[in-house]
C-alpha cells in the first residue's frame, strides 16, 4: 500500500514509526513531515490544513490509504475531501470533528448522550460568565469553545481568576476566535488520565490508556501545555474503570453521533477525571473529547502496542471493526517531552540539538521528534514549542523513567527543558 499520514508532530513521527514496520506499507509519505519523520517517510510540502492541496497529492500519487493525525484539518474537513475522492481515510467527518472543535458541541452532545461528565454552561457574553461563576464559586474551569492547540483549558483556584481567564478570552482575545465562546464548568477533584478508542462508525474496540502531564513545571506547577510527558499503561485506569468508560461513554456516544447522522470514524480520545462515588468507589467522568491521538499519548502507545497498526486503523475506515482485537507488550512505555525555554509562552525557535544519535542508542529508547526541522548544514533545530519526545520501553515504570532520562542527560540543547517528574503517580505506588 501507498500510506499517507497528515501532520508534523510528535504523533504523526510515531505513527509513521508504527506504520512504517506494517507489511503492507510499500510506501509512505506524511505532509508536511518533520526532521525526524524524513528518516521512515518521504516528506511532502504541504501544510497539515491544506485540504485541497493534500487530496490532489493523494489523488495523483494514487496512495490507498490517509491516516490524519492533528485535529484542525479534520475540523476543516479533510477526512470529507479525501472520501469524496474515493481514498479510505481514518479520521472522523468535519461533522463529526464538532467533537473537538466545539467544547460546547461536545459538552451538548454528550449530555443527549446520558454520558457522566462536568455541569457546565455555554457563554458568548461575559457578563452572563461572570454571574455564572459567581454563582458556582471555585475552583472552577474556564475553557475555550474552539480550538487552542491544548491551551485554552484554566483552572481557576478563586472567583478573580476565573473573572481574569474570562476577560483574557473574551476581551484580551489571547486565544482569538477560539475564546469567542467559552465552556465554563464544575471542578471534578480526582485523578486525570487519557482512554483511547477506534470507532468505525457504529461500533468501537479499546485501545489501552495512559497518563499525561499538562502543566510546564515538576510539581504539576506553572501553565497548562499540551502535554509535558506521558506513560502507559496507567495504573488508576483498572479493567473496571476502562469497562465503564467503554460502556457509559465510548459506546453511548459512537452511537448517538450515528443516530444524528454524524458518524465518527477514527480514534476517540476521552479525556477521563476519575472521581471517588458516593459510596467511596472510583467513577470515571469525562472531561473531554478529541478526535485524534494525543501528543505525547500516541508515542507511548506505538511503542506498547504489539500488533499492527495498518489494519486497525485501515478496519476503522472501512466501516467494520469487528474482530479487532489490539495485542500491547507487557512492558511498560514512557515518553519525556523537552521543549524549547518558554514554552508555553514565546519561545525561540532555530535553536541548535546536538548529541540525538547517542541518545538514541540508549537502550529502549526511540526519540520521537515533534518541532524540529533540518538546518542549511543538516544540523537539528528546534522549530515549535514541544520539540522531541524521548520514549523509552521497559518492564517496569521505574526503569523505562530511568532509561528516558539517561537519553535525556545526552542530548545537547541548552535551550531546551523537560519536567523531571513524568510519572510521579506511578512512582509513588512503587510501580
Amino acid at each position: 500500500m501507498k500510506i499517507l499520514v497528515v501532520g508534523s508532530g510528535g504523533r504523526e513521527h510515531a505513527l509513521c514509526w508504527a506504520i512504517k514496520r506494517s507489511p503492507l506499507c510499500d510506501t509512505l509519505y506524511c505532509a508536511p513531515g518533520n526532521a525526524g519523520i524524513r528518516d521512515v517517510a518521504t516528506l511532502v510540502p504541504l501544510s497539515a490544513n491544506d485540504v485541497a492541496g493534500i487530496t490532489a497529492f493523494a489523488t495523483a500519487e494514487g496512495v490507498d490509504f490517509v491516516v490524519v493525525g492533528p485535529e484542525e484539518p479534520l475540523v476543516l474537513g479533510l477526512a470529507d475531501a479525501l472520501r469524496a475522492a474515493g481514498i479510505p481515510t481514518f479520521g472522523p467527518s468535519q461533522a463529526a470533528a464538532a467533537l473537538e472543535g466545539s467544547k460546547g458541541f461536545m459538552k451538548d452532545a454528550v449530555a443527549r448522550f446520558g454520558v457522566p461528565t462536568a455541569a457546565y454552561g455555554r457563554f458568548t457574553d461575559m457578563g452572563a460568565a461572570k454571574e455564572f461563576v459567581a454563582r458556582h464559586g471555585a475552583p472552577i474551569v474556564v475553557k475555550t469553545d474552539g480550538l487552542a492547540a491544548g491551551k485554552g483549558v484554566t483552572i481557576c483556584q478563586s472567583v478573580d481568576e476565573a473573572y481574569a481567564a474570562i476577560e483574557e478570552a473574551m476581551v484580551g482575545r489571547r486565544f482569538g476566535d477560539a475564546g469567542a465562546e467559552l465552556v465554563i464548568e464544575e471542578f471534578l477533584d480526582g485523578e486525570e488520565a487519557s482512554f483511547f478508542a477506534i470507532c468505525d462508525g457504529t461500533n468501537a474496540v479499546a485501545l489501552a490508556g495512559a497518563q499525561d502531564h499538562k502543566r510546564a513545571y515538576d510539581g504539576d506547577q506553572g501553565p497548562n501545555t499540551g502535554g509535558m510527558g506521558t506513560y502507559s499503561p496507567a495504573p488508576v485506569l483498572t479493567p473496571a474503570i476502562e469497562a465503564q468508560i467503554m460502556d457509559k461513554m465510548i459506546l453511548p456516544t459512537v452511537r448517538g453521533m450515528a443516530a444524528e447522522g454524524k458518524p465518527f470514524i477514527g480514534v476517540l480520545f476521552a479525556g477521563i477525571m476519575v472521581v471517588t462515588g458516593p459510596d467511596g468507589q472510583p467513577v470515571p467522568k469525562l472531561l473531554e473529547y478529541n478526535v485524534r491521538f494525543g501528543d505525547p499519548e500516541c508515542q507511548v502507545l506505538m511503542r506498547r502496542l504489539k500488533s499492527d497498526l495498518v489494519p486497525l486503523l485501515l478496519s476503522a475506515a472501512k466501516g467494520d471493526v469487528s474482530g479487532q482485537e489490539p495485542e500491547w507488550h507487557d512492558e511498560a512505555a514512557l515518553c519525556v517531552v523537552m521543549a524549547a525555554e518558554g514554552y508555553p509562552g514565546d519561545y525561540l525557535k532555530g535553536t541548535r540539538i546536538g548529541n540525538l544519535p547517542a541518545a538514541g542508542q540508549v537502550d529502549g529508547v526511540e526519540i520521537f521528534h515533534a518541532g524540529t526541522k533540518e538546518g542549511a548544514d543538516g544540523a537539528i533545530l528546534a522549530n515549535g514549542g514541544r520539540v522531541l519526545g524521548v520514549t523509552a520501553i521497559a518492564p517496569r515504570v521505574a526503569d523505562a523513567r530511568s532509561k528516558a532520562y539517561e537519553a535525556v542527560d545526552r542530548i545537547d540543547w541548552k535551550e531546551g527543558f523537560c519536567r523531571r517528574d513524568i510519572a510521579w503517580r506511578a512512582m509513588a505506588r512503587g510501580l
